[in-house]
């Protein structure tokens, strides 16, 4: 188990700004072919319920992608440990936050690690990757164009310094960015990067499918820039995460961004004054692409929470 973890000074620095429960969150993903699914799907929810584990785990014939939290450590490496006994070693990095990321564990069965719109299967696929430590040197030289391959409401949030934003509202809107921008982009070593590495996995590989194979990819993704690189001059704002922390800031705690509930995008504290937004309803960002049928579901579902929390 290879494991890309938070420097421990830096970690108890973080846990020793606040007394409250802290959580150790783990994210990794693995490319190979996984059979027997359903089997898998069981022993890991027994296994991970029994350590109390919360999360996602997402599992496919191509392979696994997962972000899991606890909090107790040992716990948490001790479950990663018992995946490792399925997949094989796995590259992970590790933070730390005070704010629960999951409400419960999730273990989700799809045909692919990450949907691309098209019939595309890794098979063990393997990109050029470039380390964390080099990135922004790599970045930075003439002949490089750099492409964030994650989707619009992401990058709204932060991004590198001029990179380039395909502003695809999915991963499946990417293969269409590539075929009608393959002529700009042949003569071009390109450079790719999103969350944690393995939307780049796929998109490497649409890339060659269309006879693009200068393509260099971060390692890691951002979480692992993030983790390994003490001087981020060419990152700007925050990074988007798919769980309640909404957003992770350049050392890996919480961001300021909320969520709506309504669409999932992220909501600045700005966002929040807009007469659109209502808690649970609606947004700016979604207003005009919800009905009024909708935003009535989303009212009373919101009514609910609140009797909950209460």
């Amino acid at each position: 188990m290879k494991i890309l973890s938070l420097p421990i000074a830096l970690a108890e620095k973080m846990l020793s700004k606040n007394k409250t429960k802290s959580f150790f969150i783990s994210t990794f993903y693995k490319c190979f072919s996984l059979a027997d699914i359903e089997k898998l799907e069981k022993i890991f929810r027994k296994e991970l319920k029994k350590r109390k584990i919360i999360g996602t785990l997402i599992l496919t014939p191509e392979g696994i992608n997962s972000t899991i939290a606890s909090c107790s450590e040992t716990s948490l490496k001790n479950s990663i440990k018992f995946i490792e006994k399925f997949t094989g070693g796995v590259t992970i990095k590790n933070s730390v936050s005070n704010k629960r990321p999951f409400k419960k564990l999730k273990i989700k069965k799809r045909e692919e690690i990450v949907p691309s719109g098209i019939d595309l299967k890794l098979n063990n696929h393997e990109g050029k990757y470039i380390e964390p430590k080099d990135w922004q040197k790599f970045i930075s030289q003439k002949d490089v164009f750099t492409i964030d391959v994650r989707n619009d409401y992401e990058i709204e949030v932060g991004t590198f310094k001029n990179s380039f934003s395909p502003k695809t509202k999915n991963f499946r809107e990417f293969n269409k960015f590539i075929k009608e921008n393959k002529e700009k982009l042949s003569n071009k070593k390109l450079a790719i990067f999103c969350t944690g590495g393995i939307r780049c996995e796929k998109a490497s590989v649409l890339f060659e499918k269309n006879g693009l194979k200068d393509v260099h990819q971060l390692n890691g993704g951002i979480l692992n820039f993030f983790e390994k690189v003490a001087d981020k001059d060419q990152w700007g704002g925050e990074c988007f995460v798919f769980d309640d922390r909404v957003t992770v800031k350049t050392n890996l705690q919480p961001g300021d961004y909320l969520q709506c509930y309504a669409c999932r995008r992220p909501l600045s504290k700005k966002d929040l004054l807009k007469k659109e937004y209502l808690k649970g309803v609606s947004c700016h960002k979604c207003f005009n692409e919800k009905s009024d049928e909708d935003r009535k579901r989303y009212a009373e579902r919101q009514k609910q929470l609140n009797n909950i929390q209460k």
